[in-house]
């Protein structure tokens, strides 16, 4: 079982105050190994996330009703990007992300907004992710290694990126030394050991997916092994997992838009396992659980309601563009602007793989029928985006803000974007803008 130690800080020269430059005593906290762990759970536990796992596993079905199986997913990984960066106080808007994304490839010198690239990171994490889950072999520690340089990839900590910490770190308390940390991960020299034993347990078949999931999230973040960025990199390894151990799931859900919500049940789930008593961990890890399983559950459910609005949407725009080629660019765009409301002619080009002036041409109809709208000034650089799409994304970020599912009969538990148009009013009795 976890254990917790005692050292030594000693003074930091350069601390700005007192406090900063004090020395002491602190505890830091070795978790329980998991490859060989028996875990004991509780019939509700145990229910909840076996029943949460059936309803991921559903989400296949998704996709003979999605508008498009890869612009949903694309449209969903990136609402988990941006609500795990919630949850490390990253908060950037829509467009903002959008914009980022569509001048990624650009040279630095020409992406616009630099502050989104850490938000970016964390969709490469997703993706990540998503990749090492359909890799044909076990994980290993270099799984993480993997995840996290994507993560850090062209953000100000890509030098750390895929580098195990040799230093004590720890959560909260001063910048300076871990006497008043809320949490101090182990000593540097275990944490090998200890992401050799998490890829281990990654690798049972005797566990149940979703518990498989809670859990790994939960020791890779008592783990703490990297310089920065753990968090959003422990919350990507959740997706692998759920990927690998229920391969008939072709969507993230986006669970980390619900552990947003819930941040202060989530941060108090994961301290309360912290402990070197072994009947308060076996009911930590019990409510731990059911409380991760419930969050996948919901994610899952807003994933259902999600597409089906997505397909009812592409329906609505093909009536409104009247006759629609069958695998025209105009036909291929109708399902990729679903993934990436925010696009330009040689970006379009690349995802539907059509010539730039049959892309041209199918542009020009979408902003003839007020599907689309350009964005960018002059004839070089055109940049558009569907109005409609982005309220969606919007619209899914508001609702899982809400502990009750809807901002109008609960306040956001965090910050939400403006609906985008007045006529989401009327197509969602749901909620009223915030902000």
């Amino acid at each position: 079982m976890g254990s917790f130690h005692t050292a030594y800080w000693h003074s930091t020269p350069g601390g700005f105050t007192k406090k900063d430059r004090a020395g002491g005593r602190y505890r830091w906290y070795l978790p329980t190994f998991l490859a060989d762990d028996t875990l004991p759970m509780s019939s509700e536990a145990t229910s909840s996330a076996s029943r949460a796992g059936k309803l991921i596993a559903s989400l296949f079905n998704l996709g003979s009703r999605a508008a498009s199986t890869e612009g949903i997913a694309r449209l969903l990984l990136r609402a988990e990007a941006v609500s795990s960066s919630h949850i490390e106080g990253l908060t950037i808007g829509t467009r903002r992300i959008l914009r980022a994304e569509l001048y990624e490839d650009e040279p630095p010198n020409l992406r616009f907004d630099r502050s989104a690239v850490e938000v970016i990171g964390n969709i490469h994490a997703m993706e990540a992710a998503i990749e090492e889950a359909e890799r044909d072999e076990a994980m290993a520690v270099d799984t993480f290694k993997r995840i996290h340089r994507a993560l850090c990839k062209g953000t100000r900590i890509e030098q750390v990126g895929g580098t195990i910490r040799t230093e004590q770190n720890w959560v909260g308390g001063s910048g300076f030394n871990p006497l008043s940390a809320a949490y101090v991960p182990p000593a540097p020299e275990h944490v090998e050991a200890l992401l050799d034993d998490l890829a281990q347990f990654c690798n049972r078949d005797d566990v149940d997916p979703v518990v498989k999931a809670a859990m790994a999230h939960y020791q890779f973040e008592s783990i703490h092994p990297f310089p920065d960025g753990n968090g959003r990199t422990g919350r990507a390894l959740i997706h692998t997992i759920l990927r690998r151990d229920l391969p008939e799931c072709d969507y993230v859900p986006p669970i980390s838009l619900v552990l947003a919500t819930y941040r202060s049940e989530y941060i108090r789930h994961l301290t309360a396992m912290r402990t070197d008593d072994p009947s308060l961990e076996t009911d930590a890890r019990n409510e731990w659980i059911a409380f991760f399983s419930g969050c996948c559950e919901r994610a899952a459910g807003e994933m259902t309601e999600l597409a089906a609005e997505m397909e009812q949407l592409r329906q609505g725009w093909a009536e409104r563009l009247g006759s629609v080629r069958s695998g025209s660019a105009l036909e291929l765009m109708l399902f990729e602007v679903q993934g990436s409301p925010v696009f330009s002619i040689s970006s379009m080009a690349r995802l539907t793989g059509r010539s730039f002036p049959a892309v041209n041409g199918a542009v020009s109809a979408l902003l003839d029928a007020g599907i689309a709208k350009e964005t960018s000034k002059g004839k070089r650089n055109r940049v558009f985006e569907v109005p409609e799409v982005i309220g969606y994304f919007n619209l899914l970020e508001r609702r899982l803000a809400s502990r009750a599912g809807s901002i109008k009969v609960s306040k956001p538990a965090r910050r939400v974007p403006f609906r985008d148009e007045a006529r989401y009013e009327s197509r969602r009795n749901s909620d009223a803008p915030e902000g």
